[in-house]
């Protein structure tokens, strides 16, 4: 089943309208308000030696998320959970990539705004293993850009619900490739650390690991870095965090579903330490993954359901 020459979902898995299909047969209309508007809330879960990682926290999130745009597919909580185990084990995946998707839909009358006249639809997928950042560049440390353009305020439209509105996210790449950076992280109009495209960031200061406390999604892999600095007996808080702040840091390391603990080793022009790796987020790297193998919010991906 895992031979890409004999499994036609070894590229990727998706169920959609209640059918499971190779992903590059997954399809939205493009009259779907999840295209035309980006109505459309998402999360994303990974998995790692065969396992969900905190599966329950992203579909309390996504639940959450469905419910503050008034999306309501027909799949209940456990269907949804069902496609997402059935989608890894059609591809015979280890580690994956793996999104759950709620779409507005199409208006069933032409040209109507009534959200009612929409029928919502959830989607989900299964890809081979994504890093926001590629194993080489967290090897030596990504290189960082503060961005110009800032992120949009809360009050237009909230953070803690995962979108796809990435108008000044995609601004900030742009921003960053152009003048060869890694990524980019975004502050918001009032100079305070916010997030970057598809992560939380994190700062080290006198031994401390604090991340900010607004225009930013409530990660989950922040929460799990929380939880470790926890185990560990470091201060980590959730706290105001201005730019000044961000370049006079000690350590810089960014926290993503899609990478994990991803250390930084340079903020614009300037170089953290030995322009490596940090010893805190080095560590709090190695402990995550470790803490992986040993199972930690761990959920056996459900196999059997690839024959089922």
């Amino acid at each position: 089943m895992n031979d890409a020459t004999e499994n036609r979902f070894a590229a990727g898995a998706a169920y959609q309208r209640g059918k499971y299909v190779p992903i590059a047969e997954a399809t939205v209309s493009v009259l779907d308000w999840g295209f035309t508007r980006s109505d459309v809330t998402y999360d994303v879960v990974h998995v790692r030696h065969g396992g969900f990682f905190r599966l329950e926290d992203h579909l309390d999130r996504f639940t959450t998320s469905m419910a503050k745009r008034r999306l309501a597919p027909a799949e209940d909580r456990a269907a949804m959970e069902e496609a997402l185990h059935r989608c890894v084990a059609l591809t015979g995946l280890q580690d994956a990539y793996v999104a759950m998707l709620c779409l507005r839909g199409r208006p069933r009358v032409g040209g109507s705004r009534k959200l009612s006249d929409c029928d919502n639809h959830f989607i989900a997928y299964a890809l081979p293993w994504i890093d926001v950042l590629t194993p080489d560049v967290q090897e030596r440390g990504g290189h960082l850009l503060i961005a110009k353009v800032p992120r949009v305020p809360d009050a237009s439209f909230d953070p803690t619900v995962k979108n796809y509105m990435w108008g000044d996210l995609t601004t900030s790449l742009m921003e960053a490739q152009d003048a060869g950076f890694d990524t980019a992280v975004l502050c918001d109009a009032q100079g305070f650390v916010t997030e970057g495209p598809g992560f939380n960031i994190f700062i080290v200061k006198d031994g401390r690991v604090l991340t900010p406390d607004r225009g930013s999604l409530g990660g989950i892999t922040k929460k799990s870095v929380l939880d470790l600095c926890a185990m560990e007996g470091i201060d980590g808080a959730v706290t105001a965090i201005t730019r000044a702040e961000l370049e006079d840091a000690d350590e810089v390391f960014l926290a993503t579903t899609a990478g994990g603990v991803m250390p930084i080793s340079r903020v614009d022009k300037r170089i953290l330490g030995n322009d490596r790796p940090g010893p805190i987020s080095a560590k709090i790297k190695d402990i995550y993954w470790r803490k992986h193998k040993e199972g930690w919010h761990a959920t056996p991906v459900r196999y059997e359901l690839a024959t089922a």
